[in-house]
């Protein structure tokens, strides 16, 4: 709260004062009153308005101050007022009381919201998962027809990334870090894409330096087949090579995704975790939904790792996951 402002707010008040103050100089000028008295009335009246500007700033701008500062400092501004004392002076408990109420009703309606979302989220779910009963049903049955079977996979994988973008909104509740295999992870990933890497000639090589990382094993596999499956729908038309690695030291663990497929370019490489960014890429094989590398990207934040990404056109695509070792749980296990 500045004083320069509040000063200019109490314009008014500086007229009014002024314009009395002119008109018991002239009345008292006008019955020829003593000097002195007129001096000793100038000096009450200073001292009177002076008095009531302090009071009335200093009680208002302890405040606002705060009030401002933690809206500042807060994540969610609207939790302010939980930060706040009630004042004191009337214009700020009419403020504090508004804000209470405005407050009040925004919690109410998000609570409705966050219900219907999370009954969205559980119809959706149920959904998907009955939805997969009779496409297994439909690829098991379907042995012979490789056209099919694979349309019926990309929904199988499409109805996957919905499946975990619903999920992702609360992962919390969806995951459990604990020591896992990493090759056990890259073996399932590995199981189920072959289909895929051997119809479309893809040469594939693992290999595997590391243990166990800290992780769920779920989401990893979930992540890792999103990054394999943008590998096989993304590669060059002749040579095609999809290469998996893992290395490690006493800090971290990297898992590593090689391909020699056609490459992101410099101006979209920015932009590939983006939620729905489907880029250059997207448009020339029109299949991105742009959803996939998002919900890599977002899970990896959660469950405390690092994942980057780096291209050039026409030449090679990496994707790194690195997994930081926990000194305290190998103290603790």
């Amino acid at each position: 709260m500045k004083v320069s402002n509040y000063l200019k707010d109490k314009m008014y008040i500086f007229i009014i004062y002024g314009f009395s103050y002119l008109v018991i100089m002239l009345m008292l000028m006008a019955f020829k009153a003593d000097s002195y008295l007129i001096i000793g009335i100038t000096t009450i009246l200073f001292l009177s308005l002076l008095t009531i500007l302090l009071i009335d700033y200093f009680r208002k701008v302890n405040f606002y101050n705060n009030l401002f500062l933690n809206i500042e400092r807060l994540d969610k501004a609207y939790l302010v007022l939980e930060t706040l004392n009630e004042p004191h002076f009337y214009e700020g408990n009419l403020l504090y009381r508004a804000m209470y109420d405005v407050n009040k009703s925004m919690s109410e309606n998000i609570n409705n919201i966050q219900e219907h979302l999370n009954d969205f989220k559980d119809y959706i779910e149920m959904w998907i998962h009955e939805v997969k009963i009779p496409l297994s049903s439909l690829m098991l049955s379907l042995n012979n027809n490789k056209k099919l079977i694979k349309q019926l996979k990309r929904i199988d994988d499409c109805v996957l990334q919905v499946l975990y973008y619903a999920r992702s909104e609360n992962a919390y509740k969806d995951y459990l870090i604990k020591e896992v295999d990493i090759q056990k992870v890259i073996k399932n990933v590995s199981l189920k894409y072959m289909d895929d890497l051997l119809s479309q000639k893809i040469d594939f090589s693992v290999s595997n330096n590391a243990g166990k990382v800290l992780t769920d094993s779920k989401w990893l596999e979930f992540i890792l087949g999103q990054i394999i499956s943008n590998s096989i729908q993304y590669k060059r038309d002749t040579d095609s090579l999809v290469k998996i690695s893992t290395s490690e030291d006493d800090e971290k663990t990297v898992l590593t995704v090689w391909d020699n497929g056609i490459g992101i370019s410099k101006s979209d490489i920015k932009y590939v975790f983006d939620k729905s960014f489907t880029g250059e890429n997207g448009r020339i094989k029109n299949k991105s939904t742009g959803m996939g590398l998002n919900i890599c990207k977002n899970m990896c934040e959660k469950l405390g790792h690092e994942i980057s990404i780096e291209s050039e056109k026409g030449k090679y695509t990496k994707v790194k996951i690195t997994f930081a070792k926990n000194k305290y749980y190998d103290v603790v296990k």
